[in-house]
């Protein structure tokens, strides 16, 4: 079969760490293998799912480029799909499994399902679907009757996990589940199975909190005769504490990392390395990706999310990425983010270092920057270089660096002594960008302004 991949969230919130991660190892076996990435939304949970759950899932996968391919063209050129559009096609299976004997309808209510667990629970057993329906041939619109898949009795299933290696489940284990509810929603296991046989994927790549649900998709599958795909469950994503990923490890939603000043390629970058490797590389291109991913070299051990790597990463991104590129984003002049990338740790310095040192007429001067640095002491000083940056401006940073030296040589200072007032002067604060550079974005006129309004200060 053609590779056809899927990705299919709940919208009950945002898109998180983990489920970006199985949607990027999809699209990328989709973009290598020149197969189908499908994006499918599976919103059964009607209580829970929200608009705004959707348009998150949405931005946050064009925000990390993984585009999908088709659709009914809901929300987008190519879908996606939603789970809640298409009920008439599980009734449609359903019916069909009734019919091969393969599923049959079940009205047991609540409280005699309740009783029998509460039994189990009282027994110290686990609950087990005892099959009270399986052979009454309950006749379609029964009240409140569900359909459940039978499940054999005896044997086992088997498959091989790309990730996992073989996984063997006893029948025994399984009960008759509902597959569908009375209201014809269907479950999460029929669903997925529907879904998948009607969208012809090949190979279902998800979180390893599925691999229980694997065995009965298997045989339902096989029910409606559709070849079984190639599964891979992914490991869970662990914090540095080894529990489960969570808010409080930086879990946050993929636009949250946006909203903080991250390159998408850096989260895409640090996402594929967080369970896959290839060698010793650590900077990988979307296009490298692409080229370099297999599911060999995916681990099955879980990995643990490391906000400090992820913050190098995005440093690395930033020197690398044009500073044209990076200007669009932050909303300030290349030649200003230019000065800028080697420091930055994420976009937001960047973009709030150019409102605070470029923008304003005045800089919002740093009060323990100003009591130490535009003192009586300095103030000569600072007349002076206002003197020099007037004379030399011209003569462009090395121009201005050179008059600066030769200045601070002649009073037998550090040039740190004589830079610093005029940085806090011309900046605001002891820590900014390259001084001179600085001065140029500037202007002259801007510059000779703001230190003005520093010796008046110092009155």
């Amino acid at each position: 079969m053609p590779v056809r991949v899927r990705f299919a969230p709940s919208p009950t919130g945002f898109l998180h760490i983990g489920g970006a991660r199985t949607a990027l190892f999809n699209w990328l076996w989709a973009r290598q293998k020149h197969g189908v990435f499908v994006l499918r939304i599976e919103d059964t949970d009607q209580e829970r799912s929200t608009e705004e759950s959707v348009q998150a899932i949405l931005d946050g996968m064009k925000w990390m480029g993984l585009d999908w391919d088709e659709g009914p063209g809901v929300g987008g050129p190519h879908g996606p799909y939603f789970q809640m559009q298409r009920l008439a096609t599980y009734d449609r299976h359903a019916e069909a499994l009734i019919a091969k004997g393969k599923a049959y309808r079940c009205d047991c209510s609540r409280e005699e399902l309740d009783r029998l667990r509460a039994e189990a629970a009282k027994a110290k057993r686990g609950f087990k679907y005892p099959g009270t329906c399986r052979n009454k041939n309950l006749p379609r619109g029964t009240p409140g009757a569900v359909v459940r898949f039978r499940m054999p009795e005896s044997g086992e299933t088997s498959f091989n996990d790309l990730v996992k290696g073989e996984i063997t489940t006893q029948h025994r284990e399984l009960q008759d589940e509902v597959i569908l509810r009375a209201d014809g929603v269907p479950l999460y296991n029929f669903g997925a199975v529907v879904d998948d046989i009607e969208m012809q994927i090949s190979m279902v790549a998800r979180g390893d909190d599925h691999v229980v649900n694997t065995p009965r998709q298997i045989l339902m599958y096989q029910a409606l005769d559709y070849p079984v795909p190639v599964f891979a469950h992914l490991p869970m994503i662990l914090g540095a504490d080894k529990q489960r990923l969570s808010k409080r490890h930086g879990a946050v939603s993929v636009l949250q990392y946006r909203d903080d000043g991250y390159l998408p390629g850096a989260l895409v970058n640090y996402l594929a390395r967080l369970g896959w490797s290839h060698g010793d590389q650590e900077i990988f291109t979307l296009r490298e990706l692409v080229e370099k991913f297999d599911w060999e070299h995916v681990g099955d051990t879980a990995g643990v999310f490391n906000p400090q790597k992820l913050e190098w990463l995005n440093q690395q991104w930033i020197k690398m990425t044009p500073a044209e590129e990076l200007a669009k984003i932050v909303g300030a002049p290349a030649a200003f983010v230019a000065l800028m990338q080697e420091r930055a740790r994420n976009l937001n310095e960047i973009r709030n270092a150019y409102r605070a040192y470029i923008e304003p007429e005045l800089p919002a001067w740093d009060e323990k920057a100003v009591a130490k640095q535009l003192t009586q002491e300095t103030r000569p000083l600072l007349a002076e270089a206002r003197s020099l940056i007037e004379e030399k401006f011209a003569e462009g940073a090395q121009g201005m660096e050179h008059a600066f030296r030769a200045l601070a040589e002649q009073r037998g200072l550090g040039l740190g002594k004589l830079a610093q007032p005029v940085r806090v002067a011309v900046t605001g604060t002891t820590v900014s960008p390259p001084l001179f550079e600085t001065i140029l974005l500037l202007g002259k006129e801007r510059t000779l302004r703001r230190i003005d309004a520093a010796l008046e200060k110092i009155r």
